[in-house]
């Protein structure tokens, strides 16, 4: 047993066992930020809730910019490749390099957003009156520490997941969410949104301080070294450049978005991150932890240039994509309005809120498999170390976003820039599958579309399930209180759920068989 646990939690973690951790750990994360929007929304006022979104995008622009791009695409490839030619201690040298150069570039563009914010915040929300501006402006500021706090804390993460020690990485957003759920409750009464704000400083800064002690325990010690010319270092940024071309399309996307919600509408804003949280929470559980968890092995295997061996792992998880986010996003369309009221609906939260919000939510929902996918074929390619194919398509579908969000926004409303985002969301998917799968023979595209085709024809077997489920519950609830629509929603998908694994069972599927065969 002792043996079990070591190689489980502390040691080499198997596919399994790591992308279990993930799931558990990203699933309560994702629990808590229910809990923490539920807390938002029924302690300040929708449209003070805007401010509080909006704030977000400068201080995440930085750190989107700086440092996710750089450890998803090319710290972790190239940390790897260290550690597989037994140079660790070149990697960690490498790994100081970076880190020094990617703070202060940090720090520096923190103070320069500081200074020149008052000129950003009209940019960024047109429509806001005066007062919301000022609020914003002071929120923005006070999050820049945010990105200097998650810039230690995801070099650390890059070093785990490099390691496949994926226990301290998955629990440090559960500390984060804690953090603000804290704020929340105990500074909002006093403070107001800015109360809320502390609790994001204060919640960055325990991302970081958790995941210290792994990466210490694996050998890594902080030094002050500035050596522009490593090679290791030049190669991460050499290949972190198209990535953070690609997410720039992506930031300057939500960016936009926020201007557009500015002038539809107090709660606009918050209407859109609420609705975008709530559907965030099947793709990071079913697509960004198996994605982070087969990370490793398959830059792993890129070292080792066993395609057999990688073509397996990327089959073996896009499959198990595929089949959780397909069925959940069937199920969340249908049960779309009951899961905001249960979420959402209390306190400053009424019902126009709630219909605004469903039908947001109905239109993020339509993409759960392609945005719990894109993590997936994002970092297929970057295990191969081409960053710039994902860049490419990042972009085209960005700016088509962009187009679509103007133009549904007009009609729709704030369900119009959902529909955008989904519509930008599978074409990024559709695209980064074709061209991988062009350039890798080894991936079985038509056993995928089998695949597919199977579980779609169980999903809509499902729908229907869930759609009788809801019409026999409804009379004998009662519609208008919370346990009532906890009754209808906890049975309904209750229903779903059995008829979705008995008939993955009949059809065979190996993601329900103990045996692992079709």
């Amino acid at each position: 047993m002792m043996k079990f646990f070591k190689n489980y939690i502390g040691g080499q973690n198997s596919l399994k066992g790591a992308s279990l951790i993930l799931i558990i750990t990203l699933f309560l994360s994702n629990i808590l930020g229910v809990v923490r929007d539920h807390y938002l929304a029924q302690k300040i006022p929708t449209s003070l809730l805007d401010t509080y979104y909006a704030a977000f995008r400068l201080p995440d622009l930085i750190f989107n910019l700086m440092i996710l791009g750089a450890i998803t695409s090319a710290f972790i490839p190239v940390f790897t490749s260290y550690i597989w030619q037994n140079r660790t201690k070149d990697g960690w040298y490498v790994a100081n390099v970076f880190l020094n150069m990617a703070l202060i570039a940090v720090i520096l563009a923190c103070i320069i957003l500081f200074i020149i914010m008052p000129y950003l915040v009209p940019v960024l929300v047109p429509k806001f009156d005066l007062e919301k501006q000022e609020i914003t402006l002071k929120l923005s500021r006070l999050m820049l520490l945010s990105p200097v706090f998650f810039g230690f804390s995801y070099i650390f993460g890059g070093i785990l997941n490099s390691y496949k020690r994926f226990l301290a990485y998955s629990v440090a957003p559960l500390f984060y969410n804690l953090s603000i759920i804290v704020a929340t409750l105990f500074l909002s009464g006093r403070y107001s949104v800015y109360g809320v704000a502390f609790g994001v400083v204060a919640g960055a800064f325990l991302h970081m301080v958790v995941q210290l002690p792994a990466a210490y325990s694996l050998g890594f010690r902080w030094r002050l070294v500035w050596d522009p010319l490593c090679q290791g270092a030049r190669r991460i940024l050499k290949l972190m450049v198209p990535r953070t071309i690609g997410l720039a399309s992506q930031q300057l996307l939500l960016l936009v978005y926020t201007a557009i919600g500015s002038a539809l509408g107090g709660g606009a804003v918050a209407i859109f991150n609420l609705a975008d949280n709530i559907q965030t929470m099947p793709t990071v559980v079913f697509g960004t932890a198996f994605a982070t968890a087969v990370f490793p092995l398959l830059s792993e295997t890129v070292s080792l240039k066993d395609d057999e061996k990688f073509s397996y792992y990327f089959n073996r998880i896009l499959r198990t994509v595929l089949f959780f986010l397909i069925p959940l996003s069937v199920g969340m369309i249908l049960l779309r309005t009951q899961i905001v009221r249960l979420i959402l609906g209390s306190g400053h939260f009424g019902w126009e809120q709630t219909i605004l919000t469903s039908q947001t939510l109905g239109f993020f929902a339509i993409s759960l498999v392609a945005q719990g996918s894109i993590p997936l074929l994002a970092r297929a390619f970057y295990a191969r170390q081409n960053t710039k194919t994902p860049m490419t398509i990042s972009i085209i579908s960005g700016l088509l976003s962009i187009i679509f969000g103007y133009i549904f926004a007009k009609t729709l409303g704030v369900a119009g820039l959902a529909l955008a985002f989904s519509l930008g969301s599978f074409l990024n998917a559709l695209l980064l599958y074709i061209l991988f799968q062009k350039d890798n023979k080894t991936i079985q595209a038509s056993v995928i579309f089998i695949f597919v085709a199977k579980v779609i024809l169980m999903s809509l077997l499902m729908a229907v399930a869930i759609q009788l489920s809801k019409y026999i519950l409804a009379p004998v609830v009662d519609m208008h209180r919370f346990w009532g629509i906890f009754v209808q929603t906890f049975g309904a998908a209750t229903v779903g759920i059995l008829v979705y694994f008995v008939l993955a069972w009949i059809f065979k599927l190996k993601e329900v068989r103990a045996n692992g065969q079709r």
